[in-house]
């Protein structure tokens, strides 16, 4: 079943962690597809469970297509606002209902009225955001800020998340009635290393797409290339894939993709964690700044991670180096994060630490940059999300 799955005016799209394009070629995605058409056609909440770059919005937008619904398909990144923000832009707001509020709006869940609302990165809602958002589901309508006149609604919620909110729940950072609610149908879309049957396909189309922008025709793959794709584990998903094959399109010659040609420079975090413990167990803490940005495969010793670290603090501060906090924090966060590919979900996981606490260390060590931006598609679609600089 070899469908495609891409977004509306997609070669005027901005560069994004989103996956651009799916493909069910593998066995594993055509199961999930005929579930997914099977969830369109009923009206029930769905919630889509998957890493970041695997194609979460585009199954969403596959269930509104096949929904028979008239409305508009909006899409809203939870993660990308403040709290104050995220709550006058989800239900609306009324003139003087806060500081700037000159005029009344109406919020997401009025726009997608007869459509359908996919709220990506459901786990970051704060806790009194879920339990607006769980009154919304059970009475089907919303309260604009400011007002006491309850507006009936007609959307079908598709939500999404990245993290496990079983674990959120026993964190007690996520309710379990609103997960009820929201589960209804649950999809899990597998990361891309698990549908090894899609990795090809998806790469002649970017090789299709890309191609005709650079007028490149004819370009194949040579048979390592393809072994290389098929080897590698993709922690940056589709996205990375699309990223890998944009550039050897660039660098390639005679029109043929060879392996040298790959850009696989992200770590392979699914072979197990060792690459990033064995550089500070390797390393000098001149040699470790160096290391931050390129992660070496090197043999594990048989010392402990914790008495190797603790050994080289102890060493830093018997040679007087100052700023030895800075240090560790900045070789830690540059490290993890080129670890996981950029990859700012699987780094806050990879660290134990919440993905908001993460965004501050990157934005202290300059690694990234925020901007929040809708963008708006010929066919009446709005999305809104958040673009890394």
């Amino acid at each position: 079943m070899n469908k495609l799955l891409t977004f509306p005016d997609n070669q005027n799209m901005i560069l994004s962690i989103r996956a651009k394009a799916m493909m069910f070629n593998d066995p594993r995605s055509a199961a999930l597809l005929l579930q997914v058409e099977r969830i369109a056609r009923s009206e029930a909440t769905a919630l889509i469970i998957g890493e970041t770059g695997t194609g979460k919005e585009l199954v969403a937008r596959h269930i509104h297509n096949h929904s028979g619904r008239k409305g508009p398909f909006i899409a809203v990144n939870c993660g990308a606002f403040s709290e104050t923000l995220i709550d006058a832009e989800l239900f609306g707001h009324e003139s003087g209902a806060f500081t700037g509020a000159t005029q009344s709006r109406s919020g997401w869940f009025e726009a997608a009225n007869g459509g359908t609302l996919f709220l990506d990165e459901i786990g970051d809602l704060s806790l009194a955001l879920q339990v607006k958002l769980l009154r919304v589901l059970q009475e089907r309508q919303v309260v604009r800020l400011g007002s006491r006149k309850p507006i009936p609604l007609d959307v079908r919620l598709v939500a999404a998340t990245n993290v496990d909110l079983h674990k959120a729940i026993e964190a007690e950072h996520f309710r379990s009635d609103l997960y009820y609610r929201l589960s209804v149908a649950t999809i899990n879309l597998p990361p891309l290393f698990e549908r090894t049957g899609d990795i090809l396909p998806l790469a002649h189309h970017f090789i299709a797409l890309y191609g005709e922008k650079m007028k490149l025709d004819n370009v194949r793959l040579s048979p390592e290339a393809e072994t290389a794709l098929l080897q590698y584990d993709w922690p940056g998903n589709i996205r990375e894939l699309e990223n890998v094959i944009h550039f050897a399109l660039i660098v390639c010659r005679d029109r043929i993709i060879v392996a040298e040609d790959l850009k696989l420079a992200g770590a392979a975090r699914r072979r197990g964690a060792a690459a990033l413990t064995t550089v500070t167990a390797q390393h000098t803490p001149a040699e470790l700044q160096q290391h931050a940005v390129s992660i070496p495969q090197v043999p594990a010793t048989e010392t402990s991670l914790k008495d190797r670290l603790q050994s080289l603090i102890v060493e830093s501060i018997e040679t007087g180096d100052a700023g030895v906090f800075e240090f560790f924090e900045q070789t830690l966060i540059h490290t993890a994060f080129h670890f996981c590919a950029q990859n700012q979900v699987q780094t806050a996981k990879l660290l134990g630490i919440s993905r908001n606490i993460l965004r501050t260390h990157l934005k202290h060590h300059g690694l990234i940059g925020f901007d929040v931006e809708p963008r708006h598609h010929p066919d009446g679609n709005v999305q809104f999300g958040l673009a890394v600089q």
